[in-house]
């Protein structure tokens, strides 16, 4: 059985980056959304400093000095995004974008410029942290801000590289990553303006900051947008960030594994491109980096690669990825070890990587990461263990640590991940039969007790009812179950019934179909006329004083009682009239009313009393029909004077259904007075029965 999932199924969502800007901002920076006369103050500031940038465009250094001071202002305000919607109101996005080109100059002017890139890098951080407010972003670029922006990336070509240089190219890239940040519209404009090719230059240009600034506006265009991802592989990007991925500063590999990253989603082709150019060996290395965002994007795109064919899932495997994997399924980190579960899962979808991921220390991490509370985390850690429940040789080890019992206990958040778990225990079910079965059977004998009593509760849930003897019986299973109901534990107690229960697989009560064992004599059933009817009648029944006609004939095929009451010794031979104690009339005209025609309706007010007689009598058949009825009325408070009931008329049927009853409902009567009691009374009936029930033949078609 495969559980279908298609390649991007289950694939946690990668995003475009937004640029943090943290040399610039500091984390405990108080933020306060100013109101009233701070509001009207902070206005008024901003538009004093827009008047300034609208009236400052030249290349005179007071005006150059002004605009630089007031670019970083309102750079410095904007640091506070409670304020951002303020200076965005007080007009200082197009005095801003104004401010991303240099001022006019006369023409062959070649004198040095004052400030020259300051201001531009100035107005484009004040933008890029404008833009970190969605409902900004469009202002922005219609103030014609794009342009501008991918020009800036290109300064370097204009002029020679100097520290403003470089921090202006920085600025803009970043400035460029904010405004198309989930912008779909925003992405397609960059490339339309022509900013992917510069920016995949500067993915080689010699300052580390640029480059990491590069690949992150790249990230950004690249992210569920095919054109961008088109161009970007055409302009010869990958082979850069295949060296980047090698890069010592993790700032660098981090961006450039989440550009592949977002390169390769939903791209089969891109994806093949990348594995073509060498990524695969650099991301397996990612999985060791001390930087754990790396480690995550690294383990994310593996599973992606895995997702390629089965020869990638092997080659990764092979390649040395499945242990540091594992490794960071016990890392405090909760996204990390839901990317590293995900890659896992994809792994453990190929026959050659399941028993390596088990033998590697995988399973028991991952039967843990159950437990967890993050919906995805579980669902991956599934599916990864629904991979690995395929191979025979990771059967016995899922067993063995208890993965059956965390399997069935879990309690699962979404639907597809209680399916998958539905579908992993179906897939061991299919495996407990020859080698795998005879390990099982062998641990039983020779394992710790603990273990025993896993592989023995296992299997009550997992085995065929062809299998039932041998495992139950021949090699001591059923002791093992029993010993749980003795423990001092309640949890083992309740595994235990709960095992015991499934495996006796007879949940249902008998219908009155299934009532009574065929007569030792053929049964003569004279008719509902001849109930209490003078005609013919050789016999009368004195009954609480009332007389009541009956037939010779008829009660000797019905019971040995009645058959000892008129061929033996007894008085009662050739008697006519013959007096019934302790049985009130109504009782003992059902019981004559069943004798003549074979079946009667039970009700549950004279069940009892019915019961008590059918067993005076020796008339199976209705003890069966009241034993059933009684069943009906079964209920925790009940159930042990139910079990009191069925040892005092010897109604097994009634027995076995309360010690169902009792299995079935186990944890709910362990909090009553006398269930322990109770539960040692049973336990050599349970033993009884199971031992009756497992020795049939076709112990799965079994009636009770």
């Amino acid at each position: 059985m495969e559980l279908q999932r298609s390649e991007d199924q289950g694939l946690p969502e990668r995003k475009g980056q937004k640029r943090k800007l943290e040399e610039e901002i500091q984390e405990d920076r108080e933020i306060s959304l100013p109101t009233g006369a701070a509001r009207r103050a902070l206005l008024a500031e901003v538009t004093a400093q827009v008047t300034v940038l609208e009236s400052a465009f030249t290349w005179r250094e007071s005006d150059r000095s002004a605009a630089k001071r007031s670019t970083h202002v309102l750079a410095e305000l904007a640091k506070n995004e409670e304020v951002v919607n303020v200076i965005v109101e007080g007009g200082a996005v197009p005095a801003l974008v104004k401010h991303l080109q240099a001022p006019p100059c006369e023409d062959g002017d070649g004198s040095p410029k004052p400030f020259e890139h300051e201001v531009e890098k100035g107005s484009a951080f004040a933008l890029g942290l404008l833009a970190v407010k969605p409902e900004h972003q469009q202002l922005i670029v219609d103030s014609g801000a794009l342009s501008h922006l991918v020009n800036l990336l290109r300064r370097h070509k204009d002029s020679s590289i100097s520290r403003a240089v470089i921090s202006v190219i920085r600025r803009a890239a970043d400035a460029l990553t904010n405004l198309a940040h989930e912008n779909s519209s925003i992405k397609t404009r960059v490339r339309m303006e022509g900013g992917i090719p510069p920016l995949v230059e500067l993915l080689e240009f010699t300052d580390t900051k640029v480059q990491r600034a590069a690949a992150g506006a790249l990230r950004t265009l690249a992210f569920k947008n095919d054109e961008n991802k088109n161009q970007i592989v055409e302009c010869n990007a990958l082979p850069t960030l295949i060296l980047m991925l090698r890069s010592e500063d993790a700032a660098i590999h981090y961006e450039a594994v989440g550009v592949i990253g977002n390169l390769v989603h939903s791209s089969p082709n891109i994806k093949k491109e990348v594995l073509a150019v060498g990524a695969l060996q650099p991301v397996i290395g990612l999985l060791n980096s001390c930087c754990s965002e790396s480690q995550r994007e690294a383990a994310l795109l593996l599973g992606q690669f895995a997702a390629t064919d089965s020869d990638c899932k092997v080659h990764i495997v092979q390649r040395g990825a499945v242990r540091p994997l594992i490794e960071m399924l016990h890392s405090p980190d909760v996204q990390l070890k839901e990317m590293s579960t995900f890659a896992l899962g994809r792994l453990a979808q190929d026959t050659h990587n399941q028993a390596g991921i088990a033998h590697s220390g995988g399973l028991v991490p991952l039967l843990k990461l159950l437990d967890s509370k993050n919906g995805s985390l579980q669902h991956n850690a599934a599916f990864a263990l629904y991979g690995l429940a395929d191979n025979e040789d990771n059967v016995s080890d899922f067993i063995r640590v208890g993965g059956v019992q965390r399997l069935q206990d879990g309690e699962f958040i979404v639907q597809a991940t209680k399916d998958c778990v539905a579908k992993t225990l179906k897939r061991l079910e299919e495996k407990i039969h020859g080698r795998v079965l005879n390990h099982l059977l062998y641990l039983m004998r020779i394992a710790e007790k603990p273990v025993q009593r896993r592989v023995a509760l296992a299997l009550a849930y997992l085995c065929s009812p062809d299998d039932q003897r041998t495992i139950f019986i021949d090699n001591n299973g059923l002791e093992l179950l029993l010993g749980l109901l003795g423990s001092t534990s309640t949890k083992q107690q309740l595994d235990g019934a709960v095992a015991l229960y499934k495996l006796s697989n007879k949940a249902m009560t008998l219908s009155p179909m299934d009532a009574a064992p065929p007569s030792p004599t053929p049964q003569v059933y004279l008719g509902e006329q001849y109930v209490n009817s003078a005609t013919l009648s050789d016999v009368t029944f004195l009954v609480e004083g009332r007389r009541f006609y009956a037939h010779r004939i008829c009660l000797l095929a019905s019971s040995d009682a009645f058959r000892a009451m008129f061929d033996g010794g007894y008085r009662e031979k050739d008697a006519r009239d013959i007096e019934i104690p302790n049985i009130k009339w109504e009782v003992f005209e059902l019981m004559m009313r069943f004798i003549y025609t074979g079946s009667v309706d039970v009700t549950l007010d004279i069940a009892q009393d019915l019961l008590r007689a059918a067993d005076q009598y020796l008339l199976e058949g209705l003890k069966r029909l009241c034993e059933y009825t009684i069943a009906q009325d079964i209920s925790l408070e009940n159930v042990s004077s139910m079990y009191e009931l069925s040892e005092a008329f010897h109604a097994i049927s009634l027995r076995h259904t309360c010690i169902l009853f009792i299995l079935e409902h186990f944890d709910k009567l362990s909090a009553r007075p006398g269930h322990l009691h109770l539960i040692q009374r049973i336990v050599p009936e349970i033993r009884n029965y199971f031992a009756k029930a497992l020795t049939k033949p076709n112990p799965h078609k079994l009636r009770l």
